[in-house]
């Protein structure tokens, strides 16, 4: 059987006091996100690897989970300690978890 070559965990397996970034753009960050998530965009993360803590689990979130993939199999190549969230943030939406919305309003997964 095929095993992912990352770290994932499901959304229902987060840790309270886990540190979630979301790897999202700007656009789906400002439509709705997770309440306590640090946004640095995907596009971004090369630049801004500094910002990602290296002294605790890293909890990578996206839209869908493909591009937390991608940032959890750099940042884990640079001897962070990350995972990928499975399911990403439409899993997190079904799952129920809370959202907030940076434009006002409802907020959805853009």
């Amino acid at each position: 059987m095929f095993q992912s070559p990352t770290p994932n965990v499901p959304v229902t397996g987060l840790p309270a006091d886990g540190f979630l970034l979301d790897v999202r753009e700007d656009d789906e960050w400002r439509a709705g996100h997770a309440p306590d998530a640090v946004h640095l965009p995907l596009s971004e993360l090369m630049a801004r690897v500094d910002e990602v803590p290296e002294d605790c689990d890293v909890y990578v979130i996206c839209k869908v989970g493909g591009r937390s993939e991608q940032a959890v199999r750099y940042l884990n190549q640079l001897g962070r300690s990350t995972v990928n969230v499975s399911g990403g943030m439409l899993a997190w939406e079904a799952a129920g978890k809370p959202m907030v919305s940076e434009a006002g309003g409802q907020p959805f997964v853009a």
